[in-house]
């Protein structure tokens, strides 16, 4: 059974720090793509960054190119999520998530197959 689950999550001055992590059970995950995603009160999910496990090419949305870092651990099946000079827009709600690898990194929500429950972040001013 392929469970993801996360953590790190808390609350931050802005301009700190907070790294997420994600560990990954159930299967291999060599052949997948994990992204992360996350969810603010009354907007839509969004990608936030992705890794292909295999190659360790990497994703990242606009909004937290040159901030967020997202790594993988494949000793210990786990993904990363550093996130730098945060800001109050950063709050929400921080999914990981896992893609079949199709060959190429994917952003779009549809395009994966698991889901953990997510875990806070709130950024205060």
């Amino acid at each position: 059974q392929v469970q993801l689950v996360e953590s790190g999550g808390g609350l931050v001055q802005a301009g700190g720090s907070l790294r997420l992590s994600c560990t990954a059970s159930g299967r291999s995950f060599r052949s997948y793509v994990m992204g992360w995603f996350r969810q603010a009160p009354g907007k839509e999910r969004a990608s936030v960054a992705a890794i292909r496990w295999s190659s360790g090419s990497t994703y990242y949305a606009d909004a937290v190119k040159g901030r967020f870092t997202i790594s993988r651990d494949n000793a210990k099946n786990m993904v990363y999520l550093q996130m730098n000079s945060l800001k109050p827009e950063d709050t929400a709600n921080y999914y990981c998530a896992a893609a079949v690898d199709r060959g190429m990194i994917v952003a779009a929500l549809g395009s994966y197959d698991y889901w953990g429950r997510g875990t806070q972040v709130t950024v205060a001013s």
